[in-house]
């Protein structure tokens, strides 16, 4: 076998210290999720197809990068899980919105909490009713369970029912990502104009994904949506806890 030339050889090792450097690189998943999703964004302003999500897009963009420089998700994870830290002061500024319309909630409480049982229980009914259609196991049955609420809580839930946390995570992003991009197709198709209904149909059946697409339409859709994400999370434990026992 013929050795390599020195010009091949410097160049793969090149590529091969350019590898490593970004690997241990501090930061590199934090950049290079933020500016996937900056790509993202910015397709999605120049497009307007709402079937461009930019999380979507960031996560294509994320996928192809790791899997073009050969990066192990666990290094990409460590190194991006400071954007995680920025999860919990997000969360709580959520109450903002919900705190300026807090009138209006007290006027609408019996509808914002009709919606959201109603959404919750939607949800679980689904999960039981397609897990039974398609015979699934009661692993996989109690993985779905959680799908439409925020992943910190869905987590929680799945580890605790015996099911598979890493697919429940999965499921959830693909539901938060998929109510974003339809929700203005559905509210066209069934004519609804209601900002109360379209923020608590988002926060309960899409988290905090389906939240961040309300902020997007108006500041009463965002803060039922906000509401939506607390009571459904909390709803989704106990109805969950009961309907595992189903299956």
């Amino acid at each position: 076998m013929e050795a390599e030339s020195y010009p091949e050889t410097a160049q793969k090792g090149r590529v091969y210290t350019m590898q490593h450097m970004l690997i241990d690189s501090v930061f590199f998943g934090a950049v290079i999720s933020l500016a996937a999703y900056e790509v993202g964004l910015l397709i999605k302003k120049k497009s307007k197809l709402a079937v461009l999500n930019p999380l979507l897009i960031g996560t294509i963009c994320v996928m192809a990068v790791l899997s073009l420089l050969q990066v192990d998700y666990s290094h990409y994870s460590e190194s991006a899980s400071y954007i995680s830290y920025l999860l919990t002061p997000a969360t709580v500024c959520l109450a903002v919105p919900l705190y300026r319309q807090l009138t209006l909630l007290k006027n609408n409480i019996r509808a914002v909490a009709g919606g959201i049982a109603s959404g919750v229980l939607a949800s679980l009914v689904s999960v039981f009713l397609l897990a039974k259609l398609f015979g699934l196991s009661h692993e996989q049955y109690v993985t779905l369970l959680p799908k439409s609420i925020t992943t910190a809580i869905g987590l929680g839930i799945s580890e605790e029912l015996g099911g598979i946390p890493t697919i429940t995570v999965a499921v959830i992003i693909v539901t938060g990502i998929l109510g974003n991009v339809i929700a203005e197709f559905v509210y066209r198709l069934f004519r609804i104009e209601e900002p109360i209904a379209k923020g608590l149909a988002l926060g309960t059946a899409s988290h905090a994904i389906g939240t961040a697409r309300a902020m997007e339409m108006g500041e009463v859709e965002g803060a039922m949506s906000s509401l939506a994400i607390a009571v459904a999370g909390l709803a989704t434990v106990i109805g969950a806890s009961l309907f595992a026992n189903l299956l």
